[in-house]
């Protein structure tokens, strides 16, 4: 069944990875780096976009959440409704810190893309 945008439901997180990301105008910002998941609520909570490096030194990696990733056909990436700019300002992590118990790198990017988009 699909959802109310016409994609489907299930999506494999291979398929996600390596997948461009890109802002309004249609500029490439990065891509999918890997997906974090919500043990607790079985839900995904971030897709992780990297973006600044060359050949993978001095990458940059911004949690976006999910729901804020926008499947578009016609570029075959994922849109977000943010500038380069909005995105080099979000908070950024190495892959290991998204994954600590005590939650704080999650909590600041949650604040910061629900305050940017409030």
């Amino acid at each position: 069944m699909p959802t109310t945008s016409g994609h489907t439901k299930a999506i494999r997180a291979s398929r996600v990875i390596g997948t461009n990301v890109y802002n309004s105008t249609g500029e490439k910002i990065g891509e999918i780096e890997d997906v974090m998941l919500d043990k607790t609520s079985d839900s995904i909570m971030f897709g992780v976009v990297g973006f600044g490096g060359f050949l993978g030194v001095g990458e940059k990696y911004h949690p976006v959440p999910w729901k804020l990733l926008d499947y578009d056909e016609a570029t075959g990436g994922y849109v977000v409704p943010f500038t380069r700019e909005q995105l080099e300002q979000a908070p950024a992590y190495g892959i290991s810190e998204l994954t600590e118990n005590d939650g704080q790198a999650r909590d600041r990017s949650f604040t910061y893309y629900n305050d940017i988009a409030a």
